[in-house]
Order: structure tokens, then sequence, then C-alpha cells
């Protein structure tokens, strides 16, 4: 009986990552699955009804002691794919948020990324084969005002990703960025969103997401927009002044502009 390859999967205790653990674990790959929430033990325990071998992580991923956790546990076992999903948001004016908040953000979202990518990455080049799927957003491309570090930092690793690709592109590594709008997740209550009109306007399924990320990583694609809508905001981002795009993202994002909704 052939092994089974593996795949490690970050942010993976619900939404869009445990979607994405759970198409493959369908597809048979065993799987370690990490996230910085409890959660994570009852996600790894219905994966595991796929027949597959399922480890799992709680821990920090915003900290290089939580990626040296995954990959600890990951030990010296092939990894095959890597889907880095693990992030965090932030709402509410930049001036008014905590630091700390801040800094987890950034960690959670590009430290944090970076590294398990860099670690992962190097024995994927060594041994020349492997697939990357790194989760981006369309938020990248908006300047998000009342979400603007989680923003920034999206457009950071959707930027990151093609750059990487371009590396590995003679390497038999593969990089795939997943570009979602609004999905049906935690995000926006986690964030202290709930109460603003992005945090109440309908969203996709996180399902459709990920098996949109995960067709396009399995094909080697360099990215996916999901979603027509996805598709035509980014097309008109890409054609508005930056300022313009700031202050319609206000009036969606900013502190109580839900309510009348």
């Amino acid at each position: 009986m052939p092994k089974r390859q593996l795949a490690l999967v970050t942010g993976a205790s619900t939404g869009i990552g445990y979607e994405l653990a759970e198409l493959c674990a369908a597809d048979g790959f065993d799987l370690v699955i990490a996230a910085d929430e409890p959660e994570i033990e009852s996600a790894a325990q219905r994966l595991e009804g796929h027949g597959v071998k399922v480890d799992w992580v709680e821990c920090d991923l915003a900290t290089e002691e939580g990626v040296e956790e995954v990959l600890d546990a990951v030990g010296r076992r092939q990894v095959d794919v890597l889907m880095a999903n693990a992030g965090h948001g932030l709402g509410e004016a930049f001036l008014d948020q905590d630091f700390e908040d801040i800094l987890h953000v950034v960690d959670t979202n590009i430290t944090g990324t970076l590294f398990l990518i860099h670690r992962v990455g190097q024995r994927m080049r060594k041994r020349g084969s492997g697939r990357i799927l790194i989760t981006g957003s369309i938020a990248g491309f908006i300047p998000g005002a009342y979400q603007a570090v989680y923003n920034a930092s999206k457009a950071f690793l959707d930027s990151f990703s093609f750059a990487l690709r371009a590396e590995l592109a003679e390497s038999g590594v593969t990089v795939t960025c997943l570009m979602p709008g609004a999905t049906e997740t935690e995000f926006f209550d986690r964030a202290g969103l709930t109460d603003t009109k992005i945090g109440q306007q309908k969203k996709d399924d996180p399902k459709d997401v990920a098996r949109s990320g995960f067709d396009a990583m399995m094909r080697g694609d360099g990215d996916v927009v999901t979603g027509w809508q996805n598709k035509l905001q980014t097309a008109i981002a890409s054609v508005t002044p930056a300022g313009l795009l700031a202050r319609q993202h206000a009036k969606k994002a900013a502190p109580g502009t839900g309510e009348s909704s």
C-alpha cells in the first residue's frame, strides 16, 4: 500500500482552514493541523473520520516557539502540502487599538507565516517537490480604513506569494495564493466587526472558498480570487484611487455602521 502524503494546515480549527483540512483528508492526506484555540482537538477528531492520521497542535502561531511546536509535530516526515492559513483580524481605528493586539495580528499573519513557510519551503526545495497555499485576501488590494493593519498584512502576503512563486519557478515547488473576500467564519466576531456593514453583509461559504483554493493549488495555479463579485471588486480596485478606496472601506468597516442595515 503506498504511503499517504502529508498536509500541514494552520488555522485549521474552524472556517476556511478547517475546510481546507477536510478536503485534504477526503483526498487521502495524513494531516498535521494547528491553531491557537482548543477547538483544534475536536477538529482533529472529526477529520480522523476520513480514515487518515491526524496530529494536532494548539499553539500561538504568532511566535517562533509556536511554529516550532508545529514543526516538532511534523518531525522528519515529508510535508507534501503546506497550507499557511492562520490569520487574525482587528477592527476599529488604528489609534484606538491596543498595540499588543496590533502586534499579534502582524506576528500571526506575517511573521509566523513567513517563519513556517521558510522552514518547510527549504525542505521542499531541497527535494524538488511540494505545494504551498498561502491564504491572502482581496483585502490586500484595498486600503482598509478601520482594518488598516489587517488589510496591510494581507497586501504583504498577496505580494509575497507572487514573489516566492517566481523564485521557485524551476524548483518543482508550486505556490498558490488564495484570495477570498468576506467569508462566513468566526473572523468578524473575533475582530470586533459584528456591528459594521462589512460584518453584517452576506458572505461567502467557507466550503466553497476552500474548494476553490484546494483545486487551484492542486492544478499548480498562481492565484485564485473566489467568487465573481470578489473578482469584480479586485478589478475595480486596481483602477480606483487609493484614497477613494480607503474612504469607501471606512463606510463599511467603521464601528456602528451596520446598525441601520
